[in-house]
């Protein structure tokens, strides 16, 4: 046993005790550097990790450039129509080949010295070729590709060329949720225009716990409970849905709904002139997939945890929110609203409109999230405690979503990889229930 790991299994930063029904978290997870630099190799460059929406790229040549993992990448639908994921670094000297957020391109010109890479990354064009001697070769200095994949339209990467599991095997039961997702139209789901981009001063776990934690709900945003009261919503303390782990860090809360849903869950806060219409939408539903799965897909909140950075938030409006860490106390949040393509003008300015008044960085909720967090990682300055609790929902059988299995099953996984473990279920570890099964 390296010196490393026996530190590790004698100072644990997860202490999970099952028989106690006891689970904390030592708060050096969030304030430790070099935790935080071993996390960008054990985790981010190992997991299969979101890279965007095929509707983000609809046509050929077009593309998105972003920070995966922290790494900048191009993600881009070749003339060809493929999708491909590649480094956004020239393969001459390293420059970015592409320095727009998006658009539409042929070609990508590195601007240091005008070398040209095809949509499909091929090296089409070199100043001055003669310069170079007979052995070299356009065909070696092609943009470096990343293995992607995608999953009902979301395309992830790994920059793991050992990743052992296919990206399916990788989601395990976020599969379904996936599903759930994607169902909501026959004709497909697209990425309204426009992204929120956004930080915390604050380590990036405390926001995948956040988003995750319906516990906080009712004191942490009261002045969006009492915004839902006055447009006629009242939402009830409890109510119901359970939480569950979908195993290899993956988690995910469902409940029945506090608000209404664009599709297709009508309250009076949406209007009574577009009633007729949502509940008629809502029996199409039954019609294509039957009375309980029509339920589950329109008349159900859920948030989904993809580990280890991706929340997608299914309520008021489908959120889907990519985490990035920036060392310990910080991190990048980015944001974007999915829907469903075929969607009614008037129904998609209500879902836009709902959108920014709650999940928007100047909303409801997302402000009161960002302090509270930025409060946590103050309040970690203080070490005199040590641990952070997240036993809740260990004595039940089938967790509520006010519980923290969600939370646990990210920890878990966490703590398997940062130890350097392929990141398979432990025996340990299912004696816990994982809650109610996606059905």
């Amino acid at each position: 046993m390296t010196i490393e790991l026996q530190r590790a299994v004698d100072d644990p930063i997860v202490v999970d005790d099952l028989e106690r029904l006891s689970f904390r978290v030592d708060r050096r997870a969030y304030t430790d550097d070099d935790l935080a630099a071993q996390e960008m190799t054990r985790i981010f460059d190992r997991c299969w990790l979101y890279v965007g929406h095929e509707s983000e790229v609809p046509g050929p040549g077009s593309y998105v450039a972003r920070d995966v993992g922290g790494r900048p990448v191009v993600m881009a639908r070749g003339s060809d129509g493929m999708i491909r994921v590649f480094a956004n670094s020239c393969t001459h000297r390293g420059a970015l080949i592409c320095s727009q957020p998006a658009g539409q391109a042929r070609s990508f010109r590195c601007p240091y010295h005008d070398w040209t890479f095809s949509n499909q990354g091929d090296l089409v064009g070199v100043p001055i070729p003669d310069g170079y001697g007979p052995g070299f070769r356009k065909a070696d200095f092609g943009l470096a590709r990343h293995r992607s994949d995608s999953y009902r339209g979301f395309v992830f990467v790994t920059f793991d060329p050992e990743q052992p599991r296919t990206l399916t095997e990788y989601l395990a039961g976020a599969t379904d949720y996936l599903d759930l997702i994607d169902d909501q139209s026959e004709v497909g789901m697209e990425v309204i225009q426009g992204a929120q981009l956004h930080g915390a001063r604050a380590n990036w776990k405390l926001m995948m716990e956040n988003s995750v934690d319906i516990y906080h709900f009712r004191a942490l945003h009261k002045r969006y409970v009492g915004y839902m009261e006055s447009l006629g919503s009242v939402p009830p303390r409890r109510r119901g849905g359970f939480g569950c782990a979908l195993g290899l860090g993956h988690g995910a809360n469902e409940l029945p709904p506090a608000a209404a849903r664009p599709l297709a869950y009508w309250t009076p806060m949406f209007g009574d002139e577009v009633r007729p219409r949502i509940e008629a939408t809502a029996a199409r539903f039954v019609d294509r997939f039957g009375a309980e799965r029509a339920q589950r897909i329109t008349g159900t909140n859920r948030a989904v945890l993809i580990f280890p950075n991706l929340m997608i938030i299914d309520a008021i409006a489908i959120t889907i929110r990519k985490i990035d860490p920036i060392g310990a106390g910080q991190m990048a949040i980015t944001s974007v609203a999915l829907a469903p393509k075929d969607e009614d003008p008037d129904i998609r300015e209500l879902r836009k409109s709902h959108y920014l008044t709650f999940l928007g960085p100047a909303g409801f909720a997302t402000p009161d999230d960002i302090e509270i967090v930025e409060s946590c990682q103050r309040g970690y300055l203080n070490r005199t405690v040590r641990y952070s609790d997240l036993s809740r929902g260990m004595n039940k059988k089938v967790p509520e979503t006010t519980d923290e299995l969600p939370a646990r099953e990210f920890w878990r996984q966490w703590d398997r990889l940062m130890h350097g473990d392929d990141g398979h279920l432990e025996v340990a570890h299912r004696a816990e229930t994982q809650g109610a099964e996606p059905r």
